[in-house]
């Protein structure tokens, strides 16, 4: 069993609770079938699909099956794809890896570590949100040899803190396609070239994408099973919903359709339904602040706001029970790096409407003490039921909410780029350690435009700090501390609410066979899926 299994609520129906926790029936007994195509429901398009300049799942479920890191992670532990072999020198000043050999981009030239240089310096360490952050101490990658790369930092990098980094923010690109090019700009950005088991074929806005099989790829010529994969663009959830139960759609992951038809679906004997291959992707739905707002500046109103949301109405009635309230930048599957003791702000209108009193922003003529305009995050039906109930909460407390709608580049510009917003809602998810995804919700300095980065204007150089020094910590024991009192100064000044920590469900057909056998399934490669016929 999962850490998922303490979420489940009694508000939940026996079929969900028993969908949520077993584990789909895989084929690892049956004689695989080779060949047929996979449809996957996607609920909305960013238009990039390379997962070096973006870290988000809405790449991943796509790209991930085109474009390969060079570690993975498996219920058995980190793997090498792209790379063999990984080391540190004793300092944490060098990392070392091993590269696979034989290895060609899907254009036919071959992988070396020229790619992996190329993509470390010019896009982890400058572009990929997330990765800028934890990839800024990184001063150069050298090439002893076409098969080895060897990165230098000019502050310890843990090997760990490394490694599992890798599965969301180690994909390297071909140089010679992006070399000279515009790199934000550059063709390939939606149409991408990789070493994965799938290629890519066609990509037509707001209808789908389409990858067929590699006939060249590296593991050997029985792989992958599939002869295509196809995701399809449907934003209707009762549409999609639809389309699973007519068989048009054979997978909808990371609660793509509505928990009313999760609940339902769960007890259809053609699906499995739960919470496995997501145990790396644990998130937690945000409110996140505008800074540069003169009252949202003001730490008693971002407590007040706290104080005015009625968590446990939100996981009861949105998340149907299915989540718990969150504690911070940390989730609690964060391991010796969470803790819960931490500031918490209970449901308490009234003592909202006090600290809205004390910091000037008392009751008007109308009721109203402020105006927020609110962008809620297009990611599936909970994002923007969320959005919903935050408004009608901070309505209570005498704070009106203009909920501006988007769709996902508008809510993306929005915030992290043009920056044109009071509040927003979304969710983001814990990737394995604090460095590698949460931390860079709370330091300032990444570039305007990264998307789920720190654009909210939130500056503490002291937090910087903070941050900076437990990423480069090689003692496990005193890592963890640090990131307990980081969680703590979170909590006490509100940069971000990170208010519900949920998992993921998919809806997957009982076609589909060896589905969800890892921890970060929906993002990974998939090469040996395959489909009843």
């Amino acid at each position: 069993m999962f850490k998922t299994l303490r979420w489940l609520a009694p508000s939940l129906t026996g079929a969900l609770v028993f969908a949520a926790v077993s584990t789909p029936a895989f084929a690892q007994d049956e004689e695989v079938q080779r060949g047929g195509t996979v449809i996957v429901h996607m609920v909305s398009e960013q238009r990039v699909l390379n997962p070096a300049l973006r870290a988000s799942t809405g790449v991943y479920e796509i790209s991930g099956k085109i474009v390969e890191p060079l570690i993975d992670l498996t219920y058995d532990g980190y793997v090498g794809v792209l790379a063999t072999d990984w080391s540190s020198s004793d300092d944490g000043l060098e990392i070392t890896f091993k590269l696979r050999e034989g290895v060609q981009w899907h254009d036919g030239e071959p992988f070396t570590c020229e790619d992996v240089s190329f993509t470390a310096m010019n896009f982890w360490k400058e572009l990929l949100n997330y990765s800028s952050t934890l990839q800024a101490d990184l001063e150069a990658v050298d090439c002893p040899d076409p098969h080895t790369a060897v990165f230098h930092y000019a502050r310890p990098m843990p090997l760990e803190l490394m490694v599992a980094a890798m599965p969301d923010l180690g994909h390297p690109l071909p140089k010679h396609l992006y070399e000279g090019t515009d790199f934000l700009r550059n063709e390939l950005n939606a149409a991408p070239i990789g070493t994965g088991p799938f290629k890519f074929v066609e990509y037509e806005r707001g209808q789908y994408v389409i990858a067929e099989r590699n006939e060249d790829y590296w593991r050997g010529e029985e792989y992958p099973y599939l002869d295509r994969i196809v995701w399809r663009f449907i934003t209707d959830r009762s549409a999609a919903a639809a389309a699973l139960e007519a068989g048009e759609v054979q997978e909808s992951g990371f609660i793509g359709v509505s928990m009313a038809d999760i609940v339902r679906l769960s007890e259809n004997p053609n699906f499995d339904v739960g919470t496995k291959g997501y145990e790396n992707n644990v998130a937690h739905s945000t409110i996140e602040f505008n800074h540069r707002n003169e009252a949202l500046a003001d730490v008693r109103v971002r407590q007040a706001i706290y104080h005015g949301l009625d968590i446990d109405r939100a996981i009861e009635t949105i998340m149907r029970g299915y989540a718990k309230p969150g504690r911070g930048p940390i989730p609690s599957t964060g391991g010796a790096n969470y803790t819960d003791d931490v500031p918490t702000y209970e449901y308490d209108p009234e003592k909202a409407r006090a600290l809205l009193d004390e910091a000037g922003y008392p009751e008007g003529e109308d009721g109203v003490r402020l105006r927020l305009r609110h962008r809620p995050a297009p990611w599936g039906e909970y994002t923007q039921l969320w959005g919903e109930f935050f408004a009608q909460s901070m309505r209570e407390i005498g704070i009106e909410v203009e909920i501006l709608t988007n769709d996902a580049p508008g809510f993306l510009n929005g915030v992290y780029r043009d920056h044109d917003f009071d509040t927003a809602n979304g969710w983001h998810q814990f990737r394995a350690d604090p460095a590698v995804s949460t931390m860079v919700w709370l330091r300032s300095g990444a570039p305007a435009g990264t998307p789920w980065s720190n654009q909210f204007g939130y500056e503490n150089p002291e937090l910087d700090r903070m941050i900076d020094e437990a990423a480069s910590e090689l003692d496990p024991d005193r890592r963890a501390e640090m990131y307990h009192e980081i969680q703590r100064l979170a909590m006490e000044e509100l940069p971000v609410i990170f208010a519900i920590e949920h998992p993921f469900i998919s809806v997957t057909s009982k076609k589909l066979k060896n589905h969800h056998n890892t921890p970060r399934w929906n993002s990974s490669s998939w090469y040996d899926l395959w489909l009843e016929q």
